[in-house]
């Protein structure tokens, strides 16, 4: 099942029950109340997640994926790779 756009499991989230948060391919908006764009790319190029896009990986996940705060060291990359393959 997909749950993000980026290839974040969800349902490994800290924040998931913590904010009612029903995960990026459900809602407008994310909770933190900042646009984020990797979901916003996905949504425009009217893909379900980045690995369906024919950039991936792009430098934008790849940045978001690396993030020195909020990066997760690949592992959204590779779950992106496996979505794509479904």
């Amino acid at each position: 099942m997909i749950e993000s756009r980026c290839g974040i499991v969800c349902t490994e989230c800290d924040y998931k029950e913590e904010m009612n948060c029903q995960g990026c391919v459900n809602i407008q908006k994310p909770f933190w109340g900042e646009s984020c764009p990797v979901k916003y790319c996905c949504e425009n190029k009217t893909i379900n997640h980045c690995g369906e896009c024919g950039d991936f990986p792009c430098e934008l996940l790849n940045r978001f994926s690396y993030d020195k705060e909020q990066g997760d060291n690949g592992k959204r990359i590779e779950q992106c790779k496996k979505w794509g393959m479904i």
